[in-house]
């Protein structure tokens, strides 16, 4: 079996993203099994887990990764038609019905679901998912655009005096205004925003420190390694969660993404395929691979499609 014939034989989910991004599928069959996120296999069951009230796991965050938000978050990455009777019926849930209450600091208590609360880690995924489903996330954009720090990123440290970003925390904020953006709803000051944060990773070669150059080898918040690719990732950065998002962002590669890309490169396994190197500590709502340290569908269509990326960029 051929890795692509391999994706294919999967998920609704990983289908339809490998006939629009690999094989070029026409667009009303790459439709069409998009559609079937909604109403069968890991999308269709997270959908079945949302209670009555608008929540999953009885809470808008949680630390297990079953909350509302990371929900929402991994059914973006599903690819959920944001248009569809099934999606529109649960983000509505959610907007009408969910809060903050009991999940972050008590100021936040009666802030609607999409409204977010303060940390820049936690908004820029509830805005990264509140864009995609069409909700209006203008409150956090504009509370992001104020924390930008002086060298480009963002840092959930920074109240705390914290003057340098994080690599976690920009990913996450990124991802947002990328995706506010194509929601129709960016700026002028949004688009330079995303670009200087663009550079801060950039000039750092994806994960080395600026000052010497040498490989950053676990973040300091986590002990995560960045060099080992997860799925989901949730507020985790490593350097394929970078590279995806330059790529999606339309961002032409330079000779500061050749290292990453030659990591990316280098982990693929004899038969063309990429492991779940690691998983971080929680409570999957719905597994989507086969486990840590077996070979990944999401990993294996993450990396081909960045590696594809930069090959089309050098050709």
């Amino acid at each position: 079996m051929s890795v692509v014939d391999w994706l294919l034989d999967s998920d609704p989910s990983i289908r339809w993203q490998v006939m629009r991004d690999l094989t070029g599928s026409p667009a009303d069959e790459v439709a069409a099994e998009r559609a079937r996120v909604a109403t069968g296999g890991w999308g269709a069951r997270l959908l079945g887990l949302q209670d009555a009230d608008g929540r999953w796991g009885g809470a808008a965050w949680n630390r297990g990764w079953n909350s509302t938000m990371h929900v929402l978050w991994l059914l973006r990455h599903l690819g959920l038609d944001p248009a569809s009777p099934e999606a529109r019926r649960a983000v509505g849930l959610v907007r009408d019905h969910v809060t903050w209450q009991g999940c972050g600091p008590q100021e936040c208590d009666r802030n609607p679901f999409f409204a977010g609360e303060l940390e820049p880690c936690i908004n820029g995924q509830v805005a990264t998912a509140g864009a995609y489903f069409g909700q209006d996330v203008r409150g956090i954009v504009n509370r992001l655009l104020g924390e930008q720090l002086s060298d480009g990123g963002w840092n959930c440290e920074a109240p705390n005096r914290s003057t340098r970003s994080s690599f976690n925390t920009t990913i996450c904020v990124l991802e947002a205004l990328l995706e506010h953006e194509r929601a129709g709803e960016g700026t002028p000051v949004v688009t330079a925003a995303r670009l200087r944060g663009e550079e801060y990773l950039l000039e750092r070669r994806l994960f080395r420190r600026r000052s010497t150059g040498e490989v950053i080898e676990r973040d300091r918040k986590g002990d995560a390694m960045w060099t080992r690719f997860a799925f989901p990732t949730w507020w985790h950065y490593d350097v394929l969660r970078g590279l995806e998002y330059l790529r999606s962002a339309g961002v032409g590669p330079d000779e500061r993404v050749a290292d990453a890309i030659k990591l990316v490169a280098s982990k693929r396994d004899g038969d063309g395929r990429w492991p779940l190197e690691t998983r971080y500590p929680g409570v999957m709502p719905v597994e989507t691979d086969e486990g840590e340290g077996r070979p990944s569908r999401w990993n294996t269509l993450r990396a081909l499609r960045v590696l594809r990326w930069y090959e089309q960029a050098g050709s």
